[in-house]
């Protein structure tokens, strides 16, 4: 286990850097795929299977689609010079550090308790079973929230898309 939360460590770590790095705005895209994925990795490793499972669904398939459906579809002359590097490089570098060192002092003074508590053979059925019982009117409620945020993103495009 320790062995692969390592390898998965490097993979999100090389992946995240590649996706930063990379002056193409697709094929970092695609590396925050990977990213993402290794992230469901580490949720497994970690015995946490329904995060695992959101993980893949929204933000590989959702989040990342999205992404690359946007960069695909925002009309520019060449994908080439749609990400150039950013004039600002060392005021970023300066604030990343900042806030780097700031992150990295929280962690190490914060106390993490350690639980005694047994870790669950599967956490989807009991979480189903408050989304399904205890939770339900919450857990519809925000379904028709969504359907009616999309409905209304399909109005607006169609009313963007006439306009032209």
């Amino acid at each position: 286990m320790t062995v692969a939360f390592g390898v998965l460590s490097g993979v999100i770590i090389i992946f995240a850097l590649a996706m930063v790095l990379s002056k193409n705005l697709v094929h970092s895209a695609i590396y925050m795929v990977v990213t993402f994925l290794g992230v469901a990795g580490i949720y497994l490793t970690l015995s946490a299977d329904f995060l695992a499972a959101v993980q893949v669904l929204v933000y590989v398939g959702a989040i990342s689609i999205l992404l690359v459906f946007g960069v695909m579809l925002t009309p520019r002359g060449d994908i080439k010079e749609s990400n150039l590097y950013s004039k600002h490089k060392w005021g970023s570098i300066l604030v990343s550090l900042g806030l780097f060192i700031i992150l990295g002092r929280l962690i190490f003074t914060s106390f993490w308790p350690v639980s005694n508590g047994s870790v669950p053979e599967s956490t989807v059925g009991p979480i189903a079973e408050l989304m399904m019982n205890v939770y339900v009117i919450p857990f519809e409620t925000a379904a028709l929230l969504l359907l009616a945020a999309l409905v209304g993103a399909i109005i607006v495009g169609k009313g963007a898309r006439q306009n032209r």
